[in-house]
């Protein structure tokens, strides 16, 4: 069992170096040493946990490309501006409220140069707010009804008469609690700036970069407000759904009355959520590299995800190379390692 677990983590860490699609595939190769190697039976492929995971990211990418991410980045800046002496307390609920909305903890990168250029123009030491800020974004995963954990773990309790909001209530107490706890402890670590003998010394060598973060306005501030509603509400449907269930369809099958499993009313209900997007705003869902005029890498197919820079409008593109393509740089490629 330990060379077993050691091939699988080998596996693991070399798809983490290559990165992308390349965690993917090494994730095969693993899976095939188990099988063919040790003579272990593979156990069938989470489909509708896919499914669902592909659901969620369609409705996020239509909230994206309407400027929907660019809005909530828009609003956490001017939050945070706005009160800069509690940007430790502030930054943790910010960047949680980001993920738990969106299902994902990658949305947060965007406001990070925010926190850390408020902090330090605060004195404030930007390890403060930036630490306890990810880890916000993370343990947010576990409390938002859309992520693959919550999505997986509801799943794997399907037999056990334990519904989302049975999940939802102890998930979501106990990480706002934690992170708020974290925060706190966060306001003590290290020394304050002024009396920090490095920054003094970095502060008087001129190696700070002085140039402000700036976050351009949206350009159709309706379009992404209202992609944010539908996607909340949707959001919202989702949670009913799951905590009562005489709210979902039943069916008669053979005698036996059939309700309709969650897995489905979630991709129901985040696909018809990322529809209205585009029909009521100017989203760009067909959105490709401008150098690229003859159309030749449109069919390499791909889903809008959230950029690590949602406020410059540049809407990147999963593509299935495993790159990151920015639609005004074309060539330029971003690996998440």
């Amino acid at each position: 069992m330990i060379l077993q677990l050691a091939f699988v983590l080998t596996a693991i860490i070399i798809g983490a170096r290559l990165g992308g699609i390349g965690l993917g595939v090494m994730g095969g190769v693993g899976l095939a040493i188990l099988t063919f190697v040790f003579g272990l039976q593979p156990t069938a492929p989470p489909i509708d946990v896919m499914l669902m995971i592909a659901a969620v990211i369609s409705a996020a990418s239509c909230m994206q490309a309407a400027g929907g991410l660019d809005y909530m980045v828009k609003l956490a800046e001017h939050l945070l501006r706005k009160n800069p002496s509690h940007v430790t307390l502030l930054s943790p609920l910010v960047t949680y409220l980001f993920t738990f909305v969106a299902g994902t903890g990658h949305v947060a990168y965007s406001v990070l140069p925010v926190i850390a250029e408020v902090a330090t123009e605060t004195k404030i030491r930007p390890e403060r707010p930036l630490g306890i800020a990810v880890i916000a974004s993370q343990q947010a995963i576990t409390a938002s009804p859309i992520s693959a954990a919550t999505v997986a773990l509801l799943g794997l309790l399907a037999g056990f008469d334990i519904t989302l909001f049975d999940i939802l209530k102890i998930t979501i107490p106990a990480t706002i609690v934690g992170v708020l706890v974290g925060a706190l402890f966060s306001m003590k670590v290290g020394k304050e700036l002024v009396e920090d003998p490095e920054y003094q010394k970095r502060l008087k060598e001129g190696l700070f970069n002085s140039k402000k973060v700036e976050i351009q306005d949206v350009k159709n501030k309706r379009s992404a407000m209202l992609s944010v509603i539908i996607f909340i509400l949707a959001t919202a449907f989702i949670v009913l759904f799951g905590s009562f269930e005489g709210m979902r369809p039943s069916f008669l099958i053979d005698g036996e009355i059939i309700t309709l499993g969650m897995s489905s009313i979630i991709e129901i209900v985040m696909l018809s959520a990322g529809a209205p997007i585009p029909l009521l705003g100017p989203a760009k869902c067909r959105h490709y590299p401008d150098s690229d005029p003859d159309g030749r890498y449109q069919g390499n197919a791909g889903f809008c995800i959230p950029g690590r820079d949602a406020s410059c409008h540049r809407h990147l593109r999963y593509r299935l190379d495993g790159r990151y393509f920015s639609s005004g740089e074309y060539g330029t490629a971003y690996f998440l390692y």
